[in-house]
């Protein structure tokens, strides 16, 4: 496999993460803060995305972009080489392809965080970090592009189709925003997700000359009940 944009991106941000981790300075320097935002500070929005509080949060925000950036081998004689979306994007935009996947994914940092800053610009004890916002918008890219392909619960031998994992993640994730009981920014989530749609659909529409709403409609038209939910392996 070539050294893939999603590869580089999870290597660049899981270097800096790890560095992080063992250096409060460079955290503090580039930890989304509204106050500091205000101050000129734009690039928070983006370096706020290259560090993640531990471990765990760094291993699921580069696996999930690993799974649904790069996905598997299609082995098809037409189509994508791999599953992924970053494939995707070559296979409808050609050379253009990789270049709006980058852009796709550092824009969708900014824009899942816009709503957050809105809401806490003048609060001197809110912080963001992660790249969940960005993961998120690479994710519902790949339910845009492929909305039947089963998407599974940790290690419950349970797998439902990507449109409607999606509809249960942005509601669960309105919901938990709104009771705001945990330290996770649900909001960056929703507007991740929401941008990814948009920005794959008007870049299909208007630099690929491909209307993939209609594609994906006609897909769960045509699904069967089986389609939706699977058990055991995928």
């Amino acid at each position: 496999m070539e050294l893939s944009i999603t590869l580089i991106i999870i290597i660049i941000t899981s270097l800096v993460s790890i560095s992080a981790m063992n250096n409060q300075n460079m955290v503090n320097e580039m930890i989304f803060f509204p106050p500091s935002v205000n101050s000129g500070q734009w690039y928070r929005f983006f370096s706020c995305g290259l560090i993640h509080a531990d471990l765990g949060h760094l291993g699921f925000n580069m696996l999930s972009l690993y799974l649904f950036g790069i996905g598997t081998a299609t082995h098809a004689t037409e189509g994508p080489a791999y599953s992924g979306v970053e494939y995707s994007f070559i296979y409808v935009f050609g050379d253009k392809g990789k270049l709006l996947y980058l852009g796709m994914y550092i824009l969708a940092l900014l824009a899942s965080l816009l709503p957050t800053y809105f809401k806490n610009r003048h609060n001197y004890h809110y912080r963001s970090l992660g790249a969940s916002g960005a993961v998120s918008a690479v994710i519902f890219a790949g339910i845009l592009f492929d909305p039947l392909s089963g998407i599974g619960f940790f290690f419950l031998p349970v797998f439902i189709a990507g449109f409607i994992y999606a509809i249960l993640f942005l509601v669960v994730s309105q919901w938990m925003e709104r009771r705001g009981q945990d330290n996770i920014n649900h909001s960056a989530h929703i507007f991740g997700a929401l941008f990814g749609l948009a920005f794959t659909f008007f870049a299909c529409r208007y630099i690929g000359g491909f209307n993939i709403f209609d594609y994906f409609m006609e897909l769960i038209k045509n699904a069967s009940p089986k389609d939706f939910i699977q058990f055991g392996s995928n």
